[in-house]
């Protein structure tokens, strides 16, 4: 199917794919919204958070952002969250660290990261960021702890800046009492809201210029469709406008209607 479609309307290339090179990310509001906020975060050593719902483009706008940071420069430590232990997430920033030794000790594990950052930052002259994807996934006691890693010299030098990205539930992790230690030390929070008719537009149209199409195939109706059919966010977008080009390409219609993003529907949750 995805030959037919691209033959069809004459693409060079697939359409909305997942793995759009960096060149090619279509910047934002939000993208630079989050951009700013980490910068905060990179310049006084502190803690921020990026949230959204699922498909709201939270790892593209990381992914963006974080291609701008000079890699002579930062030491970015990217770790996948899991629903695991606080030991368990000390095993994952030790593996980032390329750290082998293994501890059941909390206190070691702490010194072991700690140890890292300090070479890091003294010795090999380099900014370090840690950035923790599907933050959501954390359990309580990790919010409850994790403040401990980011303490050096009696908490007196900022080393480890972290940005936590989630779902929109992860800001209510840091309001238990509990997490008042990590808390406190957030200063910056970006929320991804769905977008507006006007922006999907723009971005439906970014994405077929890619392609190679100059002129529009999508009707008024069909981005519509595609922005009501996803709620404003861009993951589901691409889903809807993707197979509602192959909808098209099998009508043998040179535009797309809101009956091929109907179609598109059908396919998807």
């Amino acid at each position: 199917m995805t030959g037919n479609y691209r033959s069809f309307f004459g693409m060079n290339r697939e359409a909305f794919p997942q793995d759009l090179p960096l060149k090619d990310i279509l910047e934002t509001p939000d993208i630079s919204v989050v951009k700013q906020r980490l910068d905060y975060v990179l310049a006084i050593g502190a803690i921020g958070l990026v949230t959204g719902e699922v498909g709201s483009g939270k790892s593209t706008a990381i992914r963006f952002i974080l291609s701008k940071l000079h890699p002579s420069e930062y030491q970015v430590l990217s770790i996948t969250a899991c629903s695991g232990s606080i030991l368990e997430f000390y095993r994952l920033l030790l593996a980032e660290l390329n750290i082998e030794k293994h501890s059941s000790s909390r206190a070691v594990m702490i010194r072991l990261v700690q140890r890292e950052i300090r070479e890091l930052v003294l010795a090999k002259k380099r900014k370090v960021l840690l950035v923790v994807d599907e933050a959501s996934m954390l359990r309580l006691e990790v919010f409850t702890e994790l403040h401990t890693i980011t303490q050096f010299d009696h908490d007196s030098r900022a080393w480890l800046p972290i940005l936590f990205v989630g779902r929109t539930d992860l800001a209510d992790k840091f309001c238990y009492p509990a997490s008042k230690p990590l808390a406190s030390r957030v200063v910056a929070k970006a929320h991804l809201e769905p977008v507006d008719r006007q922006s999907m537009e723009r971005y439906l149209a970014h994405h077929l210029a890619l392609t190679g199409i100059k002129a529009p195939i999508f009707a008024d109706a069909a981005v519509t469709a595609i922005h009501q059919g996803s709620g404003g966010f861009f993951r589901k977008a691409n889903h809807l406008a993707r197979g509602a080009l192959v909808a098209a390409a099998a009508d043998n219609s040179p535009n797309v209607t809101p009956e091929h993003v109907r179609l598109a529907s059908t396919e998807i949750f």
